[in-house]
Order: C-alpha cells, then sequence, then structure tokens
C-alpha cells in the first residue's frame, strides 16, 4: 500500500502526548518532504532515514515521499521519529509486512521511537520513561531502543521491545523472528547518602535539620566559611523518608527528559546543587524548546544553593512561585509546558560580604552598611518563604579536634519516618504543604503557646505566611516528639528557628 500510518510520542513538559506518523508515496519526480511543525533535529531525519534503509539492504523508494507528523500544531523535536518515519516508508512501500497476525507483530499494537545511526542502529533516546508511561496508559507495547529498556522496565504494566537495529524492528513485524519482551529486573542498590555523624558539632544546626526533614520545610544557614553548612545540606537526602515507588516514578521522568536518568539511581533522592551564577532558565526552566531546570530536576528532593546572596536577584525572585505551588510553568511565544518542582530548599549564605561577621577570630571589617547592603540582596518576601533560618557559628578547637558525636542519619530518619507517617494518617501530606485552613485545623497550640505566638508576631513583626510557617514547624516539632498537640515548647522551639530573619 502507498500509505502507512504509526504511532509515536512527543515531549510536552513531563506529559507525552501522541504522534501519528502518516507516510504516503505518491507518484512524481523523487522528494522527501516532512511537515507537521518539525524542528531542525526532525528535518535531518531525512538523510539519517535514507543512509539506514540504504545501509540495511532495503531499496530507498525514489518516489513523492511526504511524511506527516499529526497534530500539526504540536512541536516536534530531537531524533525520535527516525524509526517509525523509517518503518512507514518501507510498510508504504511494500518491503515491510506491519500487519502481522499476532500481537506485537502489528503497527496498531505498538509504538515506535528511536534515532537511527547511519548504519540502521538505534541509538538510544531521551524521555523514554514518560513516554512508556503514556504508552502504557494506552494499551499499547513499546519498541525502542535496547540500551533505553532499563529505563523503561520501571514502568510495571508496560510492555517492551528494545531492538538494536532496524533490521531487527523490520523482522518482528514482518513475523520472521520476534522481538523478545524484555524481562529484565532493574539492581537497585539502597541509597548510599553521607552520615550524619560525620559532621563535628553543630548539634542545633542537626536538630533543624531533623525538624526540616520530619515536615518537608525549607531551611537557611547563615555563618562563616568552614562551620560545616555544605556538608549539613548534603545530608538532608539522608534523612528524609524513602521514596515511594510513585515518587520515584515522577523524579527519574523528569531526569529522563533530559537523558540524565540513571538506573543505579532509582529511588534516590535527587540533590541538585547549581551554581550561584546559573540563570533563570537554568533554575527554573527554559529555552526555546522549554526544558526543566534544576528546581524540576530536584522534584521529591533537596535543591542546595550555596552563596545565597550571591545569586542574581531575579532567579531567586523565580524561586517564589514554585517554592508555594509545587510546579512551574514555562511559557515561550510557540511553546508553554508545565514541570513539577517540589523540591525541599535548602539554602546557606556568609552573615557579611568578608564572611567572617561574628567571627571568634574578630577580623570582619565591615560596616553596618555593608552588612545591610549585602543581606538586603535577598528579598522579604522570598524570606519570608522559607521556615526555618538558623545559625551555623564557628567550631570551638576542642570541638574541631575531638571525634564526631550526635546521632547517626540512620537513627534521625527512623524519627523522621515515624514523624512523617503521623502526618500522613492525619492530613495525608507533610506539615509543609499545609493550607490556612488545615493549619487552623491541625497545627493550633495550646493557650500559653498562643500567647507566646502572639508576642513573638509583635516582636518579630511576622506575615500572616510567617505566622502560619511557625505553626507548621511547631507541629513537625509535635509530630518528632509524639505529641498529638502542639504546646508552648513546641512554638518555642519553631520561634527560634524564626528569629534570624530579625536582624536579616
Amino acid at each position: 500500500m502507498a500509505l502507512a500510518v504509526l504511532k509515536s510520542r512527543a515531549l510536552a513538559g513531563l506529559a507525552a502526548p501522541e504522534v501519528t506518523v502518516e507516510v504516503h508515496l505518491a507518484a512524481g519526480l523523487p522528494a522527501f518532504n516532512l511537515v507537521g511543525l518539525p524542528d531542525t533535529e526532525v528535518k535531518e531525519a531525512r538523510d539519517r532515514v535514507r543512509a539506514a534503509i540504504q545501509n540495511c539492504r532495503f531499496e530507498f523508494p525514489q518516489r513523492r515521499i511526504t511524511v506527516n507528523l499529526a497534530p500539526a500544531e504540536l512541536p516536534k523535536e530531537s531524533g525520535r521519529f527516525d524509526l517509525p518515519i523509517a518503518l512507514g516508508i518501507l510498510i508504504a512501500s511494500g518491503q515491510v509486512k506491519g500487519n502481522g497476525k499476532k500481537s506485537g507483530n502489528s503497527i496498531a499494537d505498538c509504538e515506535f521511537v528511536g534515532e537511527l545511526a547511519l548504519g540502521g542502529e538505534l541509538r538510544s533516546i531521551r524521555g523514554a520513561l514518560p513516554m512508556c508511561l503514556a504508552a502504557a496508559a494506552a494499551g499499547r507495547a513499546f519498541v525502542l531502543p535496547a540500551d533505553n529498556a532499563p529505563e523503561a522496565a520501571l514502568v510495571s504494566n508496560a510492555t517492551i521491545f528494545p531492538a538494536k537495529t532496524l533490521l531487527e524492528v523490520c523482522a518482528h513485524l514482518n513475523g520472521e523472528q520476534r522481538l523478545p519482551v524484555y524481562s529484565g529486573v532493574a539492581i537497585v542498590s539502597q541509597p548510599a547518602y553521607p552520615d550524619l555523624a560525620e559532621v563535628k558539632g553543630q548539634g542545633h544546626a542537626k536538630r533543624a535539620l531533623e525538624v526540616a526533614a520530619a515536615g518537608g520545610h525549607s531551611l537557611l544557614m547563615s555563618g562563616p566559611p568552614g562551620t560545616g553548612k555544605s556538608m549539613l545540606a548534603a545530608r538532608v537526602p539522608g534523612l528524609l523518608p524513602p521514596m515511594t515507588e510513585d515518587e520515584a516514578l515522577q523524579a527519574a521522568s523528569v531526569q529522563s527528559l533530559v537523558g540524565q536518568f540513571r538506573i543505579e539511581n532509582w529511588g534516590r533522592r535527587p540533590f541538585r546543587s547549581p551554581h550561584h551564577s546559573a540563570s533563570s532558565a537554568a533554575l527554573v526552566g527554559g529555552g526555546s524548546e522549554p526544558r526543566p531546570g534544576e528546581i524540576s530536576l530536584a522534584h521529591q528532593g533537596v535543591l542546595f544553593l550555596d552563596e545565597l546572596p550571591e545569586f542574581d536577584r531575579r532567579v531567586l525572585e523565580a524561586l517564589r512561585e514554585p517554592l508555594e505551588s509545587g510546579h512551574i510553568t514555562v511559557s515561550r511565544a510557540a511553546r508553554q509546558a508545565d514541570f513539577p518542582a517540589r523540591f525541599q530548599l535548602i539554602a546557606a549564605m556568609n552573615p557579611c560580604p568578608c564572611a567572617y561577621l561574628g567571627h571568634p577570630n574578630g577580623k570582619c571589617r565591615c560596616t553596618p552598611d555593608q552588612v545591610a547592603r549585602y543581606r538586603s540582596k535577598l528579598s522579604g518576601p522570598l524570606l519570608d518563604r522559607i521556615d526555618i533560618m538558623i545559625e551555623v557559628p564557628a567550631l570551638a578547637d576542642t570541638e574541631l579536634q575531638g571525634r564526631s558525636a550526635g546521632d547517626s542519619s540512620a537513627v534521625l530518619r527512623s524519627r523522621v519516618e515515624a514523624a512523617r507517617l503521623l502526618q500522613l494518617q492525619r492530613q495525608g501530606k507533610a506539615n509543609a504543604l499545609l493550607t490556612p485552613a488545615e493549619v487552623d485545623q491541625h497545627c493550633l497550640p495550646d493557650c500559653a503557646g498562643a500567647l507566646l505566638l502572639k508576642r513573638a508576631i509583635g516582636q518579630l513583626s511576622l506575615s500572616a505566611r510567617g505566622y502560619h510557617r511557625i505553626l507548621k514547624v511547631a507541629r513537625s516539632i509535635a509530630d518528632l516528639a509524639g505529641e498529638p498537640n502542639v504546646k508552648t515548647a513546641h512554638i518555642a522551639e519553631a520561634v527560634g528557628y524564626r528569629r534570624l530573619l530579625r536582624d536579616t
């Protein structure tokens, strides 16, 4: 027949919309036209497909070839459409059947993605995991490069046919040699995180990290260089509860979009630490073809921003919306993409431009105006969205020369898991995600705690958001203690984590 129709997938944010690849052969002068809003990578498929077909000993039709990628309004990018285009040409020219009787041997039963090498080999693609999720939801098998099979196999109900070459796919469709259904099981080891016990001293900071992990709260550390701020931040993922399968799939899907997912990282909390020179597009996502930024790559994990005031102010202000909503919408003239961004923000900063304000060596020479100017780089609305703020002071000589002390990450994680379980049983979400109505329902303190909080509102000039955040943190402290109600001691500790705001 002169017309072949196959199914494939595009990428639009984390979604993988269906693409119908239509190939028509007509009489006339030889030509090869691609329509359906293809970008440069897709247009270059003409040369890759022609070479691959010829090198696989098929005949390339000397006819007028029209390839339509529908729907026409959906932009198409990358080389993943090479395989369905090549198969469409071979089916339309009668060299491949494509309508096998056995299940999986018909083009109607499968979806196809893969970039072709000039010799006909299939090269790996990015975004295999979200595309496989969509194909499984549509009830079709998924034919893709063999290198992507372990990643796609993380979708539990998917039927996956991995192939190494175009010839293997053609033999499968012709019923000559069926592609094996991928049945490999990924060998995933238990995530190994750095141990918090390795950090010397800083008992107050370790307690703050435990509270932040228990409720999913954002945290800002201020202190001079060498006090352990980066070490503390790197150990936060090891305090968080293990990822559920759904959370692991979400995180892996985002990483798959940019080709950064590794099977050995399955179930491991992401930890992203962009340099302070990162642009707004690098942090929140963007580009002419919108791609996820660092906040989305940290989805279900930790985003660590070191030297926070050194980031461009516009970059930091872009964090305000995703911190509240848990997702980011990247809009461009021709495209719009939604990405998840439910990350836990951990930030660190120096107390002044020279970084030694309050250090025992007394070598700071920054003027009050210089300190104020440095701290003013962080806007009030951004700081208002940070739940916990602590100082990380320089270590005394005895602490520095002594052995590390304190509970290990495993011990703290067990307490965090117990507290998080209480939250899920009570409200179905972490305390940091509570709405104002839910705060009034689950976080109201006793009478003495309410009086203490009332005084704190005046002394710290708390906004409504700051008031609610203190109650959320207090609720997490109570959960760690196994207390059903928020008491005065919990409010007092939560207020203490907010005092840094007054001096910033």
